[in-house]
């Protein structure tokens, strides 16, 4: 992991040590490159690779499902369905869950907007909030299981008040893992399909014979999923392009370096992608924080994973003060920014983009994974400068309202014909005309 001096390298070399690569011009790996040269027969590109699969998919549906999941994923499915009603999990996971589906309904139950009306006039203008009818969600099932994936995604649609939500989630050695279940179960979702991948994201984006058409697609997903929520975007929406998970974290000399690099770990165990960073004004705790990293890899289960994230996508900026750092931090606009600093609230005005911040050596970036409420479905690789968490108005669509009387009609006729005219839009203007 490298440490650099940002007084000693200079600004540009930070910003361009802190720009994230776009995810679509990530490079495969060669095991995965090899893969993909034995199933397509030719050595593609991932954007070309979705493509093919999505065009497929919307082509032959279920036929086209099966076929690429037999083909990627060594799966034969005939029946996608997949039975809610019998799961068996441990007592002490499903209170968990539990509790933090209370915790995450309580939350996003407060984000819930209005419909209103006001007058202007005699006339009336307004806005109706709608629900989306049907949403598919997409939880992952690769390296790991990610029952609370299923919570932050479903609950606020169910809070929206969204009608149908179904979940897509690809199936290891022919199962669903049954926290991911048990998950489904409590959040709310309608129904499951045990597919993954690009083919998911089509037969949910252009429906199928088994997988009903939805109006919106939610959920992370590996350079594949992501692919393809980009590629059906327009037929229907998505949530976010998302990339691999990141966390910078804002450190002071009051902070404590076993914390910081726990925290910097619990985001590079997520995968050999991630990114994680930590922006000092101390360079003695930055020699610290490094040196924790290294002796709490070696306790890891997800050890490889976690050290090959480190090694590409570690780093420790030297900030001359805590100015500098949360400029660095701003122009980073990560997915999770922790502030290990004396005084947080004090720096909170300051933060321009983030898609979550964590407030003192307390709130750790797990803590807003699991369990206090706030979503964990956040914009990353710098698109914290334009995306938002997913929330409540995710699965809202706003309708405007209007309603004028004749009076007031009339009375801003003219206007209206001045504005058709100069746009050169006389049927506008005409259908103004008539009504005088």
């Amino acid at each position: 992991m490298r440490i650099v001096d940002g007084s000693i390298v200079g600004r540009a070399e930070v910003e361009r040590l802190l720009t994230k690569k776009p995810f679509d011009e990530v490079e495969l790996s060669p095991k995965i490159r090899a893969a993909n040269q034995k199933i397509f027969g030719e050595d593609l590109s991932a954007v070309e690779i979705v493509r093919r699969i999505v065009a497929d998919v919307r082509q032959r549906g279920d036929a086209a499902v099966v076929d690429w999941t037999r083909k990627i994923d060594g799966v034969e499915l005939k029946n996608f369905s997949v039975d809610m009603s019998d799961v068996d999990i441990a007592p002490e996971i499903l209170s968990s869950l539990k509790r933090a589906a209370e915790n995450i309904r309580s939350y996003h139950s407060e984000q819930l907007p209005r419909s209103w009306m006001t007058f202007r006039g005699e006339s009336i203008l307004g806005q109706s909030i709608v629900p989306l009818d049907r949403v598919g969600v997409y939880v992952p099932g690769g390296t790991a299981a990610y029952p609370s994936s299923v919570l932050m995604n479903v609950i606020p649609a169910k809070v929206a008040g969204v009608s149908e939500i179904v979940m897509c989630t690809p199936a290891r050695d022919g199962k669903i893992n049954p926290t991911v279940l048990a998950a489904a179960k409590i959040a709310g979702v309608d129904k499951i399909f045990c597919i993954g991948g690009a083919q998911a994201i089509s037969a949910m984006a252009f429906g199928t014979e088994q997988i009903p058409r939805v109006n919106k697609i939610v959920g992370p997903g590996n350079i594949f999923v992501t692919l393809a929520k980009k590629e059906v975007y327009g037929h229907c929406d998505i949530d976010m392009l998302a990339g691999p998970s990141e966390i910078l974290i804002v450190a002071d000399e009051t902070a404590n370096p076993v914390y910081a690099a726990a925290d910097m770990l619990s985001q590079a165990e997520h995968d050999p992608l991630a990114c994680s960073i930590v922006i000092t004004t101390n360079s003695q705790l930055a020699e610290k924080i490094a040196a924790q990293v290294d002796a709490q890899l070696a306790k890891l289960a997800r050890r490889e994973i976690a050290e090959t994230s480190i090694e590409r996508n570690g780093l420790i900026v030297v900030a001359k003060n805590l100015d500098e750092a949360v400029d660095f931090a701003n122009f980073s606009a990560p997915e999770h920014l922790e502030l290990l600093v004396k005084s947080p609230f004090e720096l909170l005005p300051k933060i321009r983009h983030a898609g979550a911040i964590f407030l003192g050596e307390n709130s750790p970036e797990p803590l807003g994974d699991y369990l206090a409420g706030p979503n964990h479905v956040l914009p990353t690789g710098g698109t914290a400068k334009f995306y938002s968490v997913l929330n409540v108005e995710t699965f809202l669509r706003r309708t405007s309202l209007i309603s004028y009387t004749r009076k007031d009609l009339l009375a801003a006729a003219d206007d209206i014909i001045t504005l058709a005219t100069a746009e050169g839009l006389s049927a506008h203007a005409a259908a103004i005309r008539i009504r005088r």
